[in-house]
C-alpha cells in the first residue's frame, strides 16, 4: 500500500478550443459552484486552434473564486522562464493564490521551431528544463538577483519578483526514467495523463520518482501524485468506463494503491462536471477516509479486488469499543434575533440520555461517523455559499457609473454563480433532509422508540429549514431583478445558517449514539 495520505483534489482539464469561449466560461463556473478544485488547461501556443492558456486561465480567475488554475503543462521551450515566472505570480496575486504550474520540457519539435522555439535533443530539454525550475523559483523569492549562467537560459542580475501569494507548486509532466528523478528531486507534483501511459506502468514510475526523491534528502511524499483521466459514464467494463459508484471504487484503489490524491478530468460536457462533482469526487472521498481510519485503528485492509475494478475492503473486526465520534458542538452564537430564532433555543428540544461507555464496533462506528461526515460536508458548502454571498456584495459596491456596463456584465456573471450555487445546495441539503425523514428516521423510531420526540422535533426542524431555503431562492431572483435588494439575500443567507449549523449539531448529538446500534436501515 502506497498512501502518501494528501488530501484529494478533483478538477477538469477541458479543451481550450477557439469559438468555444462561452462554454469554457461555464464549465469553469460551474466546476467551481459544484465544489471541484482544479481548472487546467494544455498550452500549445503553436496551435491555431487553442486559445492562449495564460488569457484564458486570468478570465477563468476573474469568474471564479475557489478553483486552483494551472497549465497542464506549460510548453517551456516557448514560455520564457522569466516571464513565466512573472506570469504566474501575478495572476496568483490578482487570485488570492490561487495558482500551480504545470511544466513540460516539451515535445512536437517541428510546431515548437515553426514558432520560433528552439529544437531540443531529449537530453538537452530535460536539461532546460532544470534550469527553467530554478529561475522559476528564484524569481519567485522577490528579493535579491537572480543569475544563472546555464547552458539554455542565462539570467545575469536580474531583479527578483514579484513573489507571488503563495509558494506556487510546480507539476511536472514525466514519463521518462530521467524526467522522473528530475521529478522526484525538484517538483511539488507529478502530473501524467491516462492517454500517454497505462495504469500497470504507475507503480513502476511512482517508485522511481521515491528512489529519486530519497536521494535528493526529500521525503517520498514531497511530491503530489495526479492523474489526467478521462472516461465515461455507463455501463461499459474496464477503467472509467462504468457507473460513478465504479469510478469512485477505481480512483479510491488509486489513491490507497498508487498514492495519487489529485484527478483532474478532460471533458467538455457539462453533464459529466456535475457527476464528478457531485457523485465520484464524494464517493472517492468517502472510499478513502473510511480505510485511512481503519488503518489509523490498525485494522489491516485486505485486497480483493485488482485497481482496474474495485478497491479494497477492510477485515471485519468484532471489537468494540466506546463511541469515538465526536458530536460537532452548537457554540450558541447566531447572526440573527428576529422572527424564527427561537426555533432553535435549546431549551425546547428534547433530549435523550445515552451512556457515553457503550461498546460499538468499527462498523457501528462508522454509521455514527457518517452523519457528522455528510453534515460536514454541508457544512463545508455553507461556507463557500456564504463566501460566493459576499463576493457578489463586494461587486455591487464596486459598481460606478464610469464603468457602469462592465460592471452589470460582473454583476450579471456573479449572480449566475451564486444562482448556480444556490440551487445545487439547495437541492443537497433538500434531499438529505427526504431521506431521512422516509427511510432513516422511521427505522430509528421503530428501532429505539425513546428517541421519538426528538425525531419529531428533527422533523419540524427539516419543515423549518425548508422554509428558509425557499427564502433564500426567493432573495436571490429578487437581486437578479434589482441589485439594490442584496440586503435581502444577505438576511435570508443569515437565517439560513444559524438554523442549519445548529439543526446540524442537535441532530448529531441525539442520534450518533442510535445510529451506532441501529445503522441507518
Amino acid at each position: 500500500m502506497t498512501d502518501y495520505g494528501h488530501e484529494l483534489r478533483f478538477g477538469i482539464f477541458p479543451t481550450p478550443s477557439a469559438g468555444t469561449e462561452s462554454r469554457l466560461l461555464e464549465l469553469a463556473q460551474l466546476a467551481d459552484v459544484r465544489g471541484l478544485e482544479l481548472f487546467s488547461v494544455q498550452d500549445h501556443p503553436y496551435q491555431s486552434r487553442h486559445l492562449d492558456a495564460w488569457t484564458l486561465l486570468a478570465v477563468v480567475g476573474a469568474r471564479t473564486s475557489q478553483l486552483t488554475l494551472a497549465t497542464d503543462v506549460a510548453n517551456l521551450p516557448l514560455r520564457q522562464p522569466v516571464v513565466l515566472a512573472r506570469a504566474a505570480a501575478t495572476l496568483d496575486r490578482l487570485t488570492g493564490g490561487r495558482v500551480e504550474l504545470g511544466l513540460g520540457a516539451g515535445a512536437f519539435w517541428d510546431a515548437i521551431v515553426a514558432a520560433g522555439g528552439p529544437r531540443r535533443t531529449p537530453k538537452q530539454s530535460v536539461d532546460a528544463l532544470v534550469e527553467g525550475i530554478g529561475i522559476l523559483r528564484a524569481v519567485w523569492t522577490g528579493s535579491g538577483t537572480v543569475r544563472l549562467d546555464g547552458e539554455h537560459y542565462r539570467v545575469h542580475g536580474l531583479h527578483a519578483g514579484p513573489a507571488p501569494a503563495h509558494r506556487v507548486p510546480i507539476w511536472v509532466g514525466a514519463y521518462g526514467p530521467r524526467m522522473l528523478r528530475v521529478t522526484g528531486e525538484l517538483a511539488d507534483a507529478w502530473i501524467p495523463s491516462m492517454g500517454y501511459t497505462q495504469l500497470d506502468d504507475l507503480p513502476a514510475m511512482n517508485q522511481r520518482i521515491d528512489v529519486a526523491a530519497e536521494a535528493a534528502g526529500r521525503a517520498p511524499a514531497d511530491v503530489r501524485r495526479m492523474y489526467n483521466i478521462n472516461g465515461r459514464f455507463g455501463t461499459g467494463a474496464g477503467f472509467l468506463q462504468g457507473s460513478p459508484g465504479e469510478w469512485a471504487e477505481q480512483l479510491a484503489a488509486l489513491a490507497l494503491d498508487e498514492g495519487f490524491s489529485d484527478f483532474v478530468l478532460g471533458t467538455d460536457e457539462a453533464d459529466d462536471v456535475r457527476r464528478f462533482a457531485d457523485e465520484v469526487a464524494p464517493g472517492v472521498r468517502e472510499l478513502v477516509t473510511a480505510e485511512r481510519d481503519l488503518v489509523a485503528e490498525g485494522i489491516e485492509p485486505v485486497a480483493e479486488a485488482p485497481a482496474e475494478t474495485g478497491v479494497r475492503r477492510p477485515h471485519p473486526s468484532s471489537a468494540a469499543f466506546p463511541l469515538a465520534v465526536r458530536s460537532t458542538p452548537d457554540d450558541g452564537r447566531r447572526l440573527t434575533d428576529g422572527p424564527g430564532a427561537d426555533q432553535w433555543d435549546e431549551s425546547t428540544r428534547p433530549t435523550v440520555a445515552h451512556d457515553p461507555a457503550t461498546p460499538y464496533t468499527p462498523e457501528q462506528q462508522a454509521a455514527a461517523q457518517h452523519l457528522v461526515d455528510v453534515h460536514d460536508a454541508l457544512r463545508s458548502e455553507l461556507v463557500q455559499l456564504r463566501d460566493v454571498v459576499a463576493q457578489v456584495s463586494h461587486g455591487i459596491a464596486d459598481v460606478g457609473v464610469a464603468r457602469s456596463v462592465l460592471n452589470t456584465m460582473t454583476l450579471r456573471q456573479n449572480s449566475w454563480t451564486l444562482g448556480a450555487y444556490c440551487a445545487s445546495y439547495c437541492r443537497i441539503v433538500t434531499g438529505h433532509h427526504s431521506l431521512e425523514d422516509r427511510s432513516v428516521f422511521p427505522h430509528l423510531r421503530a428501532a429505539s422508540p425513546e428517541v421519538g420526540p426528538v425525531i419529531d422535533r428533527l422533523e419540524q426542524e427539516h419543515h423549518v429549514i425548508a422554509g428558509v431555503l425557499e427564502d433564500v431562492d426567493r432573495a436571490l431572483v429578487a437581486l437578479v431583478e434589482d441589485a439594490s435588494r442584496f440586503g435581502e439575500l444577505q438576511d435570508a443567507m443569515d437565517l439560513l445558517t444559524d438554523t442549519l449549523l445548529s439543526h446540524l449539531a442537535y441532530e448529531e448529538r441525539e442520534l450518533s449514539h442510535p445510529l451506532a446500534a441501529h445503522g441507518f436501515y
